[in-house]
């Protein structure tokens, strides 16, 4: 394996190779070094991991931490306005996806009954009718119009509200507030206002969902004496935010996506029983949700390196699912592919609580979405799509389309 590529200052992130595909720096790191040394800006020097492999050892292995508070993590992005880390970050109570067992275990306990297959399969028709609906008003506009904000967005966020009990005429509040917590070069007191403004309302509502429960998985949790308004705050956070952004950038970046591959599109409405297999194809070749961090917690091998004791791991699970060691062509996208196994859902102990939620939502939206609009395609130029490289979570800021007609 050749070693001559350069070591990163910094995580390369401009999507030079294509919207779809990784940085092309980030692509001949991981052919060359799948586990590269990487200098932060802050000095550190801590690594970067790329290839399948390596990085699926790595999310299995619980040395690894996910935690924030038992070491300083090093950001690999310059962020305006942000110190320089001298000390860890506090634990935030509740948010699971930032703690290791047995704590980690704990919480998600508590929640896994909530999101089983079995309850996705019984929320399937009503999904399923949120889509129609959301494509009923979407057929009465006159085109060009922005399918991230008519259709995208709105799917995956009512059907989170529905199901966490958040009032889903407070939209505004926390997409908005969400916006600004995941843009990556956002001054620290703007990201810092709009997670208190966040918390500030989920606070409130768990707090009267504690006193007068109802039929949703916040009331469910709130019922549970042994978590505190705290650590309810901070999981209806998590829940929040992951359950509208994530599906919601599936929907409007693998639109792009299939409108790209015309051959792909045309196969998936010529045939529907394909769904499954593409929805699972567009999430290892989009892989909106990217980037994740891990700190070492002792030294330990991995991919032939040997990361140190207290050194921050950046993990690029886009890179890792186009490793051409593990799937074949891995930069086209074939709806044909038995894509499992791709790391886009995670893996370990930290695999996507609402990845079956996830799967029903685009299998839901992607059906209705070709079948209602047969005549669907880009309004602008490929080029011109505004795409999300300034947020955590990937995917467009807008994408105009039209059609010349559609099916009511």
């Amino acid at each position: 394996m050749s070693r001559t590529v350069a070591i990163p200052y910094g995580l390369p992130m401009e999507r030079d190779a294509g919207p779809f595909d990784p940085p092309q720096q980030i692509t001949r790191l991981r052919e060359a070094r799948p586990v590269s040394p990487m200098i932060f800006p802050d000095g550190h020097e801590g690594w970067l991991v790329t290839g399948y492999d390596a990085v699926r050892r790595l999310m299995a292995d619980t040395r690894f931490s996910s935690r924030q508070d038992i070491g300083i993590l090093h950001v690999p992005y310059e962020t305006p306005g942000m110190p320089v880390a001298t000390e860890p970050s506090p634990q935030v109570p509740g948010l699971f996806i930032a703690m290791d067992p047995p704590d980690h275990t704990r919480l998600r306990r508590t929640l896994t009954g909530a999101f089983t297959v079995k309850r996705m399969k019984q929320l399937e028709d009503h999904i399923i009718d949120v889509v129609e609906r959301r494509l009923d008003e979407m057929a009465r506009l006159t085109p060009p119009v922005d399918l991230v904000e008519e259709f995208a967005l709105p799917v995956p966020s009512l059907v989170i509200c529905e199901l966490l009990g958040v009032p889903y005429a407070d939209r505004e509040n926390f997409q908005v507030n969400s916006a600004k917590f995941l843009v990556k070069e956002q001054p620290l007191d703007e990201k810092m206002g709009a997670y208190i403004a966040l918390t500030t309302y989920l606070s409130e509502l768990v707090t009267r969902k504690r006193a007068a429960p109802g039929d949703d998985i916040l009331s469910d949790l709130a019922r549970d004496d042994d978590l505190t308004i705290e650590e309810l705050t901070g999981a209806a956070f998590l829940l929040l935010l992951a359950g509208h952004e994530t599906t919601a950038n599936m929907l409007a970046l693998g639109t792009f996506a299939l409108l790209e591959n015309p051959e792909q599109l045309a196969d998936l409405r010529a045939d529907p029983d394909l769904l499954p297999d593409a929805v699972e194809e567009l999430l290892r070749y989009l892989s909106v949700a990217d980037i994740f961090y891990r700190y070492a917690t002792e030294d330990i091998e991995l991919g032939g390196e040997t990361i140190r004791k207290g050194s921050t791991v950046v993990v690029s699970l886009l890179a890792a699912n186009r490793d051409p060691r593990r799937f074949d062509t891995p930069d086209t996208l074939d709806i044909r592919r038995k894509a499992r196994g791709h790391l886009s859902l995670g893996h370990g102990v930290h695999l996507c609580l609402g990845q079956q939620l996830a799967r029903v939502e685009m299998r839901a939206g992607f059906e209705g979405l070709l079948r209602r609009f047969p005549t669907l395609e880009l309004a602008v130029p490929a080029g011109d799509v505004k795409l999300r490289t300034d947020m955590n979570i990937y995917g467009v800021h807008e994408l105009p389309v039209t059609w010349t007609e559609s099916a009511r």
